[in-house]
């Protein structure tokens, strides 16, 4: 049934009722009776369907598995811690008496951290100023002021775990720790006895659930012996125990997961004391490198014993609040009552019909459109995902009866989802048209709507879904996802452009360049400086004077050669009509010279 016809079907209701009423003179509003509707069926005492949506109400809103409790811890400890980690690192170097203060305030959040006593317990206060005075004296704290807040922080973490780490091994060697419980003896003692009231609880539940069963199959075979009783509350105290039992089979899962966390802590915490006792056994000194990762060792392993301590608790008002929704149901079929009218009716357990039925498999020849697994064929066999809680899918809505399924039948896989059946004969039924038997038990949990969580149903009512899986954000949604007509436009070119500008195809190109390239191979680069140059730095050149130096190779010297003086005389004639020349050398000699 869709959201819309849902809410046509209510607004008819409640006409109707306002209809009735001004026939009788009565006028009221629309409001007003679907209020007082509401009202009634809230108030209704009797009514073991209200109590079992109760139990699942409360459950949703405060079951946590461990890792989440743990983290919510841890969170709650931070924000009261937050306003004294705040005042540590924000202070400044002051004067002494500053510096003392702040060491108190160190001492207090130390004690506080580690959940190891009171400040207002004096003795507590003075065995962790001793530990911290050990590994942190005060005249380290103008160090620790100069660190950054980050560094602070991480350092008053780490200062915590030693100063816890010390004061176990203070108290296991009997030196001090009055005021530090014994909690590996006290959770060895007290999980037993809490396990052991849920697993009692839970049995005492799956009796009734069987006690249920087998009187409304009595019922079905035989209406006329049992008029008293009314088929519709019977199924209704069913499905409320059945409720019950899974939210205490989940408690217990829980409880024995803590159990075995707090024996593997118990076997951890003994060998890193012995590991302590025998490094710091008879010596005046040790060098920190050595005890200190046990100290901080120890201090994690305590910290999982207080985690234990704390989920035990948590468990146990879980299971006690549980409690009060079967209320009903036992006021509604007293012990007495049932047993008169289980008196020649058989009553089997769950165990036992899963035993009768072991020897019965579905012949995988007879269906030709399903598919059948079986435990020899199908890998993770046990880890599969069983639909309805692993209550048989025929018997839902057919007879209103959750009867565990048997794997071993064969567990039939239809759109992807695994059903199982509590007999041979009902897993030939459903799948003849599983389709069917699916929208039946839709149906059925229409008529009992605390059926949707018990049988798991949130993906058939994707309107309703469990305040935990909301608050995780889990696949399911709270109403219908909304639906709106959208556009998207492709680029043409998705990724970024490849182009290489620098291609070129043209052959000759490619020559021209390598050409430029070889000539450019051949040229020298030169390079100078200059006071204006930009983007780079300065250089200096220091160089050596030249001397005045001079070499003399050969020697001056000179000589003079006579000039020759050669005179003719006669030329210019005479007398006498012939001429006569004579030639007068007047040349001196070299050696005149």
């Amino acid at each position: 049934m869709s959201g819309e016809l849902t809410r046509s079907v209510i607004k008819r209701i409640i006409r109707q009722v306002g209809l009735e009423c001004a026939a009788q003179g009565q006028t009221l509003s629309e409001t007003l009776v679907a209020f007082m509707r509401c009202v009634t069926r809230l108030l209704d005492t009797t009514n073991p369907s209200l109590s079992t949506i109760k139990m699942q109400v409360y459950f949703d809103m405060n079951y946590a598995n461990r890792d989440d409790l743990l983290s919510e811890q841890q969170r709650v400890l931070e924000g009261k811690l937050a306003p004294m980690v705040r005042a540590i690192t924000e202070a400044g170097a002051g004067a002494q008496e500053e510096r003392e203060n702040m060491y108190q305030k160190i001492v207090t959040y130390v004690l506080l951290r580690s959940g190891l006593g009171s400040p207002t317990d004096i003795e507590a206060v003075r065995e962790v100023t001793a530990a911290l005075q050990s590994v942190f004296p005060q005249a380290e704290m103008i160090t620790f002021i100069s660190l950054s807040k980050k560094d602070k922080e991480q350092q008053l973490k780490d200062l915590a775990m030693l100063v816890t780490g010390i004061r176990l091994y203070n108290k296991q060697c009997q030196k001090g720790g009055s005021s530090i419980e014994d909690l590996p003896a006290i959770l060895n003692e007290a999980i037993p006895s809490a396990t052991q009231t849920v697993d009692d609880r839970l049995n005492s539940c799956q009796l009734l659930a069987h006690q249920y069963t087998a009187l409304l199959e009595s019922m079905q075979e035989d209406p006329h012996r049992y008029s008293r009783l009314r088929t519709s509350k019977l199924k209704e105290a069913l499905f409320n125990v059945r409720q019950y039992e899974s939210f205490l089979s989940i408690l217990l899962s829980d409880a024995i997961t803590n159990a075995q966390e707090v024996e593997s802590l118990g076997v951890q915490v003994e060998a890193t004391m012995m590991v302590l006792k025998n490094r710091m056994q008879d010596k005046t000194s040790i060098e920190s490198k050595d005890v200190f990762p046990l100290f901080m060792e120890l201090s994690k392993l305590w910290t999982g014993f207080q985690d234990a301590k704390l989920l035990l608790s948590f468990l146990t008002n879980m299971t006690d609040n549980l409690q009060q929704f079967l209320e009903i149901q036992s006021q509604l079929f007293p012990e007495e009552m049932l047993t008169s009218f289980l008196e020649g009716v058989t009553v089997k357990s769950d165990e036992e019909r899963i035993k009768e039925t072991m020897e019965t498999r579905v012949n995988v020849s007879d269906f030709k459109n399903q598919e059948w697994l079986f435990p020899e064929t199908t890998d993770d066999f046990d880890e599969l995902l069983i639909q309805y809680h692993g209550f048989c899918a025929h018997s839902i809505g057919v007879r209103g009866l959750t009867l565990v399924g048997n794997p071993a039948i064969g567990i039939l896989k239809h759109k992807e989802k695994c059903y199982v059946f509590s007999s041979k004969e009902a897993a030939y039924i459903f799948a003849q048209d599983p389709d069917k038997f699916i929208q039946l038990n839709v149906e059925k949990a229409k008529e009992y709507p605390e059926l949707i969580q018990l049988l798991e149903l949130h993906h058939q009512f994707e309107y309703l879904v469990p305040h935990a899986q909301a608050r995780n954000a889990s696949k399911y949604s709270m109403k219908p996802p909304p639906k709106h007509d959208s556009g998207t436009q492709t680029d043409t070119h998705i990724l970024p452009p490849t182009i290489v500008r620098s291609y070129e195809w043209n052959e000759w190109e490619l020559r021209r360049k390598a050409i430029k390239l070889a000539n450019l191979r051949r040229k020298l680069t030169h390079a100078m400086q200059t006071d204006l140059s930009h983007m780079r730095r300065e250089n200096f050149t220091q160089v050596y004077l030249p001397k005045d130096v001079s070499t003399q190779t050969k020697r001056d010297n000179s000589s003079n050669v006579p000039k020759p003086q050669i005179f003719l005389k006669g030329l210019r004639g005479g007398s006498s009509p012939t001429t006569h020349m004579v030639a007068v050398d007047l040349t001196r000699p070299l050696d005149e010279t």
